[in-house]
């Protein structure tokens, strides 16, 4: 598969089996001795993304592999999805207003703590 100019992640099943560490577990919870004899769960860790994804739902471990293939999938296709472009909102005319104030009073304060200069006229 090729990837295009904003998909950040593979999502071919072929590449995505190459990219991922699968472990298998006993997964806890509820179900007596099948669940804790049999290790069905299924953890895929994504190495590239660092995506961890688990499946615990099925009593087999094939049926717990497929989905937990599809999760990851979709959190990729999730992660390829480009960001929408923010439209920054139009600054109301009355902050413009408010903002020129402020300025013309810190102004006006910054002019009162010059030095005066002495004139020459008075000596």
């Amino acid at each position: 598969m090729i990837k295009s100019s904003h998909q950040k992640f593979d999502i071919d099943p072929k590449t995505l089996k190459k990219q991922v560490t699968i472990e298998t577990y006993r997964s806890s919870g509820p179900g007596g001795q099948r669940k804790n004899k049999t290790e069905t769960a299924v953890r895929l860790r994504h190495l590239p993304s660092g995506i961890t994804v688990i499946a615990t739902e099925y009593r087999s471990q094939a049926q717990n592999r497929k989905l937990a293939f599809e999760r990851l999938r979709e959190r990729l296709l999730r992660l390829n999805r480009p960001r929408r472009l923010r439209i920054p909102t139009p600054i109301p005319s009355k902050a413009i207003k408010e903002k020129r104030e402020e300025k013309r009073i810190r102004s006006q304060k910054k002019q009162l703590r010059q030095k005066i200069e002495k004139e020459s006229d008075w000596d």
